[in-house]
């Protein structure tokens, strides 16, 4: 197995293995082979009473598939505070023995590159690596990091920082397309998720994936680069949507988004993106590959400062869940695509019938009374929708004057969310949760008194991971008809296709990726 040969494909996925014994280390590197990587990042580092002589050859012997050999000092953020002389050593053994890849720290790289390549004409790859402390450098400085880690000959340079923003990967991206040789660069944490995503769309050599039971934040696993993201698909012409949001982590848009991108053989890719400032985001990323957006909690209303043009029904709604960039003139247009999905998701259980687009004239909603918890974006838009279709509206939220605000945009009646535990609602009503209430983790809350549960006919839940709700689950117990999250995730994001890619949704492969994987 030693004989494994350095790939050629153009950007690679690699398994960062981080095991504290050799035997767990030469398992994970079958794991991560049947995972989905292409090559290994082995890290010295963390083995406990590591030996070099007899470990690294049990390694390299062992090896499925490429290995890069990391011994990574704590001067560097690695693990090893023994002898530098020691080190370099085993870095040199690991050469010796025939590893397809050293990871060099830049301080070290370039004597010893000369030094092993004269002992070794044909021998592994040299990688020379910067960690960086704090934010990201600027352009200017990047680049002059750059030119000094070529200079050092190395095969591939990798330069890891550790982002305060999202937008600084757009500095990574720009370090990326202008490098003189193959480069890994990326910045750890939720805000650098696009950095590994979005890698081959620059250029990146390679991409990270943690594997399955070890994740690690910042890094997609192995199985979504192969299956959900495709990165061997992913080229410069592709188009970049995403979901602008604060968390990101419980969003399951990449798992329907970019299989159908692919159904359809549109060459896109959706992304999580972490954005803290939204001015900042929609300033930096101006860029026409970067097309459209979902936009998700807590910036459904704020976004709508950020569009150029906006939507009637969303300018109605004061609500946006997505942006395009219009491919004439680069301008941000916002739609709202909650609306139409929650209202007909709710109208279609009371009718126990499959999905119809559009509105019904006689909506069994009609004369209803209509509770929605939450006058955020999400609240905004069911109450907008179920409004328009003659519902009489009740909003509860923490915030009374927000919710006095929504109130009086549908002609409803607005009561804090705390008045909600003592609310007794009409016989046959409708409930709608539209906040974060019930969300993973903290899965055991429900926004209403459980004991008025009966009382609803139909129960909806905004929230979708998971599936099922504790709110569902009690209102289903209480015999109320219960409408998940996932249905208006699913409505919302038909339409949202429609308008990324200017092409009608194949609604039906939509839904059954769906009911599998939701």
């Amino acid at each position: 197995m030693g004989s494994v040969g350095v790939l050629t494909n153009s950007v690679m996925v690699c398994a960062p293995l981080m095991a504290e014994s050799v035997e767990q280390m030469v398992i994970d590197m079958h794991s991560a082979k049947a995972q989905g990587a292409d090559v290994v990042e082995v890290r010295l580092d963390c083995i406990n009473e590591f030996q070099p002589s007899q470990d690294l050859e049990t390694i390299i012997r062992n090896k499925p598939l490429p290995v890069i050999i990391v011994y990574r000092p704590k001067w560097e953020g690695g693990q090893y505070e023994g002898d530098e002389h020691r080190r370099l050593e085993a870095l040199r053994l690991a050469n010796d023995l025939g590893a397809d890849y050293i990871d060099l720290e830049l301080k070290v790289a370039s004597e010893l590159i000369e030094e092993l390549r004269n002992k070794h004409q044909n021998g592994g790859k040299f990688i020379v690596s910067s960690y960086l402390n704090g934010a990201t450098p600027s352009k200017e400085s990047l680049g002059h990091l750059v030119a000094t880690m070529q200079a050092t000959e190395a095969d591939i340079i990798k330069v890891v920082s550790d982002a305060d923003d999202i937008t600084e990967m757009e500095r990574i991206f720009h370090m990326l397309s202008h490098c003189e040789v193959p480069a890994v660069a990326y910045s750890v944490g939720e805000r650098g998720l696009i950095s590994q995503l979005l890698c081959p769309k620059f250029g990146g050599a390679l991409v990270y994936g943690s594997m399955e039971g070890n994740s690690i934040p910042g890094l997609p696993t192995l199985d979504s680069l192969r299956e959900a993201y495709k990165v061997d698909c992913i080229n410069s012409d592709t188009k970049v949507f995403g979901l602008v949001s604060k968390p990101v982590g419980h969003s399951k848009g990449p798992m329907l988004h970019n299989p159908t991108l692919r159904h359809v053989n549109f060459n896109g890719i959706y992304v999580p993106m972490f954005v803290d400032d939204l001015k900042k985001f929609f300033d930096v990323y101006a860029s026409p590959d970067f097309a459209g957006y979902s936009v998700g909690f807590p910036y459904k209303e704020a976004v709508v400062q950020f569009c150029e043009e906006v939507h009637p029904l969303a300018k109605c709604i004061g609500a946006v869940n997505t942006i395009i960039r219009r491919p004439c003139d680069g301008k941000l247009i916002g739609y709202n695509t909650d609306c139409e999905g929650s209202i007909t998701a709710i109208e279609d259980a009371l009718r126990g019938q499959k999905y119809v687009n559009g509105r019904s004239l006689n909506s069994p909603l009609a004369g209803k009374q209509f509770v929605v918890v939450g006058a955020g974006g999400a609240g905004r838009a069911i109450a907008v929708g179920a409004k328009s279709r003659g519902a009489r509206l009740i909003i509860f939220d923490i915030d009374l004057e927000r919710a006095k605000s929504l109130a009086r945009a549908v002609s409803g009646e607005a009561q804090h969310f705390e008045s909600l535990a003592n609310f007794q609602p009409e016989n046959g009503a409708i409930l709608a949760n539209a906040t974060p209430i019930g969300m993973h983790p903290s899965t055991d809350r429900i926004p209403a008194a459980e004991e008025t549960l009966g009382n609803y006919q139909l129960v909806f839940d905004a929230v979708y991971t998971p599936r099922k709700t504790r709110l569902l689950k009690d209102a289903d117990a209480a015999g109320a008809i219960t409408v998940s999250g996932v249905e208006m995730f699913l409505r919302q994001a038909i339409g949202q296709f429609k308008l990324f890619t200017g092409r009608e949704a194949p609604k039906d492969f939509m839904r059954e990726i769906v009911l599998a994987k939701f």
